[in-house]
């Protein structure tokens, strides 16, 4: 049932001037799109990225490249082993729920239909080492749920954006940062960008996985930005 309010079109003083006969009333209802799917952020304690550099250190030791299977512009990708499934088991299963308390519509909103029983899988983790001038274009991934997680950052936004290359630009909110791209009940495309700095590391986003995103170059430094991604689809 469509509840409608009764909406006076003409302002009190002209209101007030007519008679009862005269007074004009429409019926009006509201409609507003679907809720909105947006996406976490958590900042993951100290003993969990301890276990993720251990992953790292590990890969290192034995290299498997990931790179022909990436969208990036990035020089090295590796592949990470999720020992015993912990990453998934302690921290994933977790926000998972949140995501689906704090976004309940996403279920009926992911373009599969999703069976009243499923089970989750974790794809293969990786881990980039982006140097300066390398960079991800805008790109989505496969699954349901992807994250990604800030393990080493050398860089500032704040000090990047006053380099040459950007000091005069009208869109200096993007170089070095990591961004959402998003449609919004306009039809318009809206950006999110989270600044890289030095206190972001440790935190993780977790986010629909058709959700466009990107991460931009960042300039004059010989450092590496170094973050953990992937993706969780049912199975």
């Amino acid at each position: 049932m469509i509840k409608k309010n009764p909406m006076q079109i003409l302002d009190l003083e002209q209101m007030s001037k007519l008679t009862e006969e005269e007074k004009i009333e429409i019926l009006i209802s509201t409609k507003v799109p679907e809720e909105p799917v947006g996406w976490l952020e958590t900042e993951l304690p100290k003993p969990v990225m301890s276990r993720l550099q251990s992953y790292i250190e590990t890969a290192k030791k034995d290299p498997t490249s990931l790179n022909n299977d990436l969208a990036g512009n990035i020089s090295k990708s590796l592949t990470l082993k999720d020992k015993d499934d912990w990453f998934f088991k302690t921290i994933l299963i977790a926000l998972i729920d949140k995501f689906l308390e704090k976004f309940p519509s996403y279920r009926r909103q992911v373009h599969m239909q999703w069976p009243q029983t499923f089970t989750l899988c974790l794809e293969p983790l990786w881990v980039n080492f982006q140097k300066e001038n390398e960079f991800n274009p805008l790109h989505d991934h496969s699954g349901v749920y992807s994250f990604v997680i800030w393990m080493q950052i050398p860089t500032s936004y704040e000090e990047q954006k006053k380099l040459p290359i950007c000091a005069e630009s009208n869109s200096h909110g993007s170089i070095s940062n990591f961004g959402f791209h998003y449609t919004n009940s306009l039809g318009r495309v809206s950006q999110f960008f989270y600044n890289m700095e030095k206190e972001a590391e440790g935190y993780m986003v977790m986010f629909p996985s058709e959700m466009k995103h990107e991460v931009f170059p960042f300039y004059e430094n010989d450092g590496e930005r170094i973050s953990i991604s992937g993706n969780i689809d049912i199975v």
